[in-house]
């Protein structure tokens, strides 16, 4: 289960022990490291060789622990992943679960309660705007029927029905297009 055959155990006592994976570090026979300027390294200026020697030392172990970590990680990764899988926490599952805290994370955010304030503010000013017009709209429409114009005009149409209802029964039939009793089928239409 752990990457390249390594135990990756922290507790274990052959934690940190490498494969061939670190082909980077100059090592000379029998396992032996060699010198950094032999390597093809220069040193530093006012740096002795042990001073440099040291530092290679601690490199390499440093590299050794993020090594260990990387694969330590990658099993703690394919742990989590087995467990997800087990419980039934699929990708998509977790995919709602992300979109659903992450849209939680933006209605809490300043931002969302600005906006959604001043369109809540937009909304009642527009709402009373329109509720306005509507009362203004119905006050001219009142005032238009009070009018003598309109008043004439009703007048015309209630004068109106009786003649055409009157009309149309003298002939015996509903025509109502045609006051000069022709029929339908010569109309332009």
């Amino acid at each position: 289960m752990d990457p390249g055959g390594q135990d990756i155990n922290l507790n274990s006592p052959n934690k940190g022990l490498l494969s061939d994976t670190m082909t980077d570090v100059p090592v000379g026979p029998a396992g032996t490291r060699v010198p950094a300027d032999a390597a093809g390294g220069v040193l530093p200026e006012g740096m002795t060789e042990a001073e440099a020697e040291e530092l290679r030392t601690e490199l390499f172990k440093v590299e050794e622990e993020i090594l260990t970590l990387r694969q330590v990680l990658a099993a703690k990764e394919h742990h989590a992943a087995d467990i997800k899988k087990r419980l039934g926490q699929t990708p998509l599952h977790q995919l709602k679960l992300n979109l659903s805290k992450s849209l939680h994370e933006v209605q809490m955010s300043n931002a969302y309660k600005k906006t959604q304030e001043t369109l809540s503010t937009a909304s009642q000013k527009t709402t009373a705007a329109l509720s306005t017009m509507g009362t203004a709209i119905t006050r001219k429409l009142g005032d238009m029927r009070n009018s003598a114009t309109f008043k004439s005009f009703e007048e015309r149409v209630v004068n109106l029905k009786p003649r055409v209802s009157t009309s149309g029964e003298e002939n015996g039939s509903q025509n109502l297009h045609s006051p000069d009793n022709k029929s339908q089928d010569s109309a332009p239409f």
